[in-house]
């Protein structure tokens, strides 16, 4: 064997005992510094908030509404007046199909008689006038322009009843 090579042996395996030596001293210190730490009292907490009491309140006695009671309109006693679809009358074609995907793809005649010219989804091209019904929210045509269709639809109001909403169908970009 290469002394060089026994050298380097022997000074690894006295690097090893010596790290191993240091090992044996104990924790002795460590514990010490832990006791003393557990020993410190730690800050005073804060005191605990004080709990506000709430007086009680009636409406009834104030004359005011109580706000967690039905108002009128959920109650219904305003949900019956206004606007209502009549169930009576029979779908016309263009009620099947949601009023976004109806295009408009032109207009016969001019002025109080025109016609406008409406694709449904299919690809099925209707002639629409004045009075006529598309959409689903029962979308009544009021006007009919060179370049669009104006309609008054009857939608919920959240209350039971109904309302108009505007709407229109602009000339489609072919």
């Amino acid at each position: 064997m290469n002394p060089r090579t026994l050298l380097a042996r022997v000074l690894l395996a006295c690097a090893v005992v010596t790290a191993l030596g240091g090992c044996t001293r104990g924790m002795s210190d460590l514990r010490e510094w832990v006791a003393q730490e557990k020993a410190k009292k730690g800050p005073p907490l804060p005191p605990l908030p004080v709990i506000k009491t709430f007086e009680t309140f009636t409406y009834n006695d104030q004359g005011l509404r109580d706000p967690f009671s039905p108002s009128p309109l959920e109650a219904g006693t305003y949900g019956n007046s206004g606007p209502r679809p009549d169930a009576s009358r029979p779908k016309q074609p263009l009620e099947f199909f949601p009023l976004d995907s109806l295009k408009m793809v032109g207009t016969i005649g001019t002025g109080a008689g025109a016609q406008a010219l409406i694709k449904d989804p299919t690809g099925v091209i209707h002639r629409i006038v004045v009075g006529n019904y598309m959409g689903q929210s029962d979308g009544r045509v009021t006007r009919v322009t060179p370049d669009k269709v104006y309609l008054t639809e009857l939608v919920p109001n959240g209350n039971g009843g109904w309302m108009e909403r505007k709407a229109e169908i602009a000339m489609s970009e072919q």
